[in-house]
């Protein structure tokens, strides 16, 4: 069973500080407390749901000291960094207090790590989600709102900004955000350059012909930067079975074959692809459901969990730590216990799921409550009322 954070909700209460019109010490005094909050928040879950693993997304309200208390408690945690260690420099404070540390780079970064005393690394590239990231039909009103020749869907990097003018006069449509005060594409942009919901992003890329794929890059003389990550975009893309044109990336020949991307590693290169491509339907599906069905046997989210959870199992000794059976059923008239069972399964619940998991589970539900449900409940009342108390 996962259980989510979902540290998103905390961020608008975050930002509304910014409009106290404080002085700065004070800001930055009253943004640090408020993380501290959202920390214990965490801590509060680790301590009602008692997890086998504590997964950080880069960028997770996870304090140090948060994460010293996690593991004095014996708590394993791991952080899937999954941004530029040259850009975003935060994980050498952070990466030696997790027990594992996943990260979508090699190279310098790993020298880096093992140079700070981080010896659990694992190369854990990004990946695409097949229940979202699909094919659609999609109707004629949203072929036309989403479609065109070419599209980029992401924020407004220097690099791109240049080189999307290459496009310039074509069937292009630019979505995302930041892409202000660039007369020359204000005419591409989308919704003003409104952050776009991933559902739409799924209609962009099935209802454009040839999806650019650029890199993100902060240097503008260098357009095309040959880096190493590749980002989420290109596997989430391909799971659409929708093409792609995309910049070379020195860790690219690791996940996908010659034939499953079309890649660029020039501008002439680009300008030249982009026209080959529009002019060839047929080659474009081709690569297209190559790209997809690649996507689908190695890079799946199901299957970089698969690999993080072998990982830490590898590396830490003793875990998972062995879990009793049938747990909910403990104290539990006999006569319920097989239709306890059976709820464990309709809850979705693991078989050595704690009876105050099921009472958890139980009371999530939206539907309305059926006599087993309020029998739980009942007898979760009972035990709190009446049950010894250890001394």
């Amino acid at each position: 069973m996962v259980e989510v954070f979902e540290a998103p909700d905390f961020h608008p209460s975050y930002k509304a500080f910014g409009k106290l019109r404080v002085t700065t010490d004070r800001l930055q005094y009253l943004e640090n407390s408020y993380l501290q909050v959202v920390a214990q928040a965490v801590l509060a879950k680790v301590d009602t749901f008692e997890p086998d693993l504590v997964l950080s997304m880069a960028q997770a309200p996870l304090t140090i000291q948060a994460l010293k208390r996690l593991r004095r408690d014996g708590v394993v945690t791991a952080m899937w960094f999954v941004e530029d260690h040259q850009l975003f420099t935060y994980w050498q404070a952070f990466a030696p207090h997790y027990d594992v540390f996943a990260v979508i780079q090699k190279g310098s970064f790993l020298t880096s790590l093992q140079t700070i005393g981080v010896e659990n690394v694992v190369y854990l590239p990004m990946a695409a989600h097949p229940n979202v990231h699909k094919r659609l039909e999609l109707s004629t009103a949203e072929q036309r709102t989403f479609g065109s020749d070419i599209s980029f869907m992401g924020a407004g990097y220097p690099n791109r900004r240049l080189a999307f003018r290459e496009l310039v006069g074509m069937d292009f449509k630019l979505w995302g955000t930041e892409w202000e005060g660039d007369s020359a594409l204000a005419p591409y942009v989308q919704r003003g350059g409104a952050r776009v919901s991933t559902e739409d992003c799924v209609r962009i890329f099935n209802a454009t012909k040839v999806n650019i794929n650029l890199h993100s890059s902060i240097q503008a003389q260098q357009l095309i930067t040959g880096g190493d990550f590749i980002n989420p975009r290109t596997f989430e893309v391909a799971a659409c079975g929708a093409f792609q044109l995309v910049d070379r990336r020195t860790l690219m020949a690791e996940a996908f074959a010659e034939e499953e991307l079309a890649i660029f590693e020039t501008m002439e290169d680009f300008r030249d692809k982009v026209a080959h491509f529009l002019a060839h339907p047929d080659e474009r599906e081709a690569y297209a459901q190559r790209g997809q069905a690649r996507v689908l046997l190695d890079h799946t989210y199901t299957q970089r969990m698969s690999t993080l959870l072998g990982f830490v199992a590898e590396r830490i000794p003793g875990w998972p730590r062995p879990a009793a059976t049938n747990r909910a059923v403990e104290g539990v008239p006999p006569e319920l216990a097989a239709d306890i069972e059976a709820m464990l399964v309709r809850l979705g619940l693991p078989p050595d799921a704690s009876f105050e998991d099921l009472v958890w589970a139980v009371r999530q539900q939206q539907d309305k409550l059926g006599d087993l449900d309020a029998a739980v409940l009942f007898l979760d009342e009972w035990r709190k009322l009446y049950a010894p108390k250890k001394l």
